[in-house]
């Protein structure tokens, strides 16, 4: 009988993922929460900064779960964990769910942050447009499919007629190199994940475009959520009370952080930042909790989807010429 890759990968996944998955960072267990609910993050991600604040205040076992938070050291070892059911929910982008849906996964997603990364430049270089970037070297975290740069890239050739990857000298490297590199002055301008361009704002720099403008340009209506909470459909049609937990708590947590300073003065030393670089990524961390109904987000992600789908091709989105269905996950009537 042969085997697909697919197929391949799967089993290999779930012959990995026990090794995979480390102690959960959270060792209490409230006695009075009925639920378990896995999730799985990188160690020094942002999302750790709001599950953080979810434990801290208990806002878990309130809505009747107990939110264990697993740490992973990369992307890659999250999603395997998620696909071999080693852990129940994970943070991922809805290109990602929208390509495993239309392979077969049943993946999808709830609406975790619209933030975006942005081209970043020195308060005093002279290039006040996108133009300005033709012939300058500019760096790029997250490599060349990275939606962030393919729709500043797309929004460039519709509006300028400017192909940025063939006039400017592209350097693609990880997000901290990027950083350091346009702070020593040896790129003229980066494109960053938005706490890397949160920081550099506190330390000279200034926004020259965002990928939420490109979006909005290329015919988004509002903010699209860029992550969101990545689970199995199936896992929250047989578990309603864990997924409606979760979403209760993390409402919680997030309306925390958004109207509460001393909250993040409190998770200054998680977040590695204090004074005008705290205050930085509080305020963009703000502007990037979603405020509008998740169907709206997912008919702009559609639109958006189509316009990734041209420039970025199959290496990109795979066979599917449009977003899968069911990419973004709708609330079930009560």
């Amino acid at each position: 009988m042969m085997i697909s890759r697919r197929g391949t990968l799967r089993l290999a996944a779930l012959g990995t993922a026990a090794a995979l998955v480390p102690k959960p960072s959270f060792a209490t267990t409230p006695s009075f929460a009925t639920v378990k609910v896995r999730i799985g993050v990188l160690k020094f991600g942002t999302v750790s900064w709001a599950l953080d604040t979810l434990k801290h205040h208990r806002f878990d076992a309130a809505n009747g779960i107990d939110l264990e938070v697993v740490d992973f050291a990369g992307e890659d070892a999250t999603n395997v964990a998620l696909l071999a059911g080693a852990i129940d929910m994970i943070v991922s982008d809805w290109l990602w769910v929208s390509r495993q849906r239309s392979e077969g996964v049943g993946l999808t997603l709830v609406p975790y942050s619209t933030a975006v990364g942005a081209i970043m430049v020195k308060k005093a270089a002279p290039i006040s447009t996108i133009t300005d970037l033709r012939e300058k070297k500019l760096g790029v975290a997250g490599g060349p499919l990275d939606k962030s740069w393919l729709l500043i890239q797309a929004l460039a050739r519709r509006d300028h007629d400017l192909d940025l990857a063939a006039t400017s000298d592209i350097v693609f490297g990880a997000p901290p190199l990027i950083s350091e590199k346009a702070m020593q002055g040896e790129l003229d301008a980066v494109l960053n994940f938005w706490h890397f361009c949160a920081r550099l704002e506190a330390n000279g720099f200034r926004r020259l475009i965002g990928a939420d403008a490109a979006a909005k340009a290329l015919g988004a209506s509002g903010a699209v959520s860029a992550l969101g909470y990545v689970f199995h459909d199936k896992w929250a049609s047989e578990h309603p009370d864990a997924i409606a937990g979760f979403i209760k708590a993390s409402a919680r947590s997030k309306d925390l952080l958004a109207r509460s300073d001393d909250e993040w003065l409190r998770l200054a030393p998680v977040i590695r930042a204090q004074g005008e670089e705290l205050a930085k990524l509080r305020d963009r961390y703000r502007e990037g909790i979603p405020r509008r109904p998740a169907a709206e987000d997912a008919a702009d992600a559609g639109k958006l989807y189509r316009v990734l789908a041209e420039i970025g091709g199959e290496k990109l989105i795979g066979r599917a010429p449009e977003m899968a269905p069911g990419t973004f996950w709708q609330v079930p009537p009560q």
